[in-house]
């Protein structure tokens, strides 16, 4: 069961899920703004959506102009060092403080940093950006957990974490100028809706990016290689914290390009999850 926002071709927004037989039309978001949190924050987040689909027709995806970002007032989080990859790719980046991120990767408590509010999220088919200050970019193809207040993972979509390793390379205090900022982040195009967090933990995650309508990288991962179990991640996150509207949490990535690699203008990239979808932008 999936969920979805979209723009019609008349400029309205809707939210839709997916009837397994094409996008159904749950209601449109100018009188139910809210109707994607109440559907996410509910008791029964699969059984509220089946019984809204209930006797609906489908959508006619000759009317989707295209997807807005899957959430409403959640902010977003991220993990770092959750996959041996990105600890090896950290630890090679990083002029002073390998050591650290091979720390970080064995520690109990895991590393966590605040990503976007939910304005500086780009949707599926937008612009994501890397930073005029860095000369070495790249996406981070990410599982993005959907978490209700009660911090429940009641679901997942794709998250794009963009990053300037030389910036974070230069000195962990960076993190925030290397992960925060315009355009760093992608989520969508679709929620997938979860009854239970092991159903998230072996999906497969493809990266494919394209220059001048060529693959320039292309690499396979999967969420069993996960260092962290997911339910830990998000009991670090709820740790003397609270997030009254829910949260999204980027759970790291397993795939990193080779150090030689850096995102140029007009590149776009496509990052695919098993049972969720694409992802797709282009970059600036």
């Amino acid at each position: 069961m999936k969920l979805a926002k979209i723009i019609s071709m008349s400029g309205q927004t809707h939210l839709v899920g997916d009837s397994g037989f094409g996008w159904v039309d749950l209601g449109g978001l100018q009188q139910q703004p809210n109707l994607l949190s109440d559907i996410l924050h509910s008791p029964d987040p699969i059984g509220r959506t089946q019984a809204i689909l209930e006797g609906k027709s489908l959508y006619d995806p000759g009317l989707i102009q295209g997807f807005l970002a899957p959430l409403d007032h959640q902010e977003v989080w991220a993990a770092g060092v959750t996959y041996l990859r990105s600890s090896q790719a950290r630890q090679a980046e990083s002029e002073g403080a390998a050591r650290f991120y091979d720390l970080v990767y064995k520690a109990q408590r895991p590393e966590l940093f605040f990503k976007a509010t939910p304005r500086r999220v780009t949707p599926a088919g937008g612009l994501v950006r890397f930073r005029g200050d860095s000369k070495w970019s790249v996406p981070e193809p990410e599982l993005t957990l959907v978490i209700s207040p009660q911090m429940k993972i009641v679901g997942a979509t794709i998250g794009n974490d963009m990053s300037a390793r030389d910036i974070e390379g230069e000195n962990p205090l960076y993190l925030p100028q290397a992960k925060v900022y315009k355009g760093s982040c992608s989520i969508g195009p679709s929620i997938l809706l979860a009854k239970n967090p092991e159903e998230l933990t072996n999906l497969d995650i493809h990266l494919e990016i394209l220059r001048n309508g060529s693959k320039a990288f292309e690499a396979t991962t999967s969420t069993s290689k996960l260092a962290r179990k997911l339910v830990d991640l998000v009991d670090w996150l709820g740790k003397e914290n609270e997030f009254p509207e829910g949260v999204y949490l980027m759970t790291g990535t397993g795939i990193v390009p080779p150090d030689a690699f850096t995102l140029a203008s007009g590149d776009r990239v496509k990052i695919t999850i098993q049972g969720i979808g694409i992802l797709e932008n282009a970059v600036e």
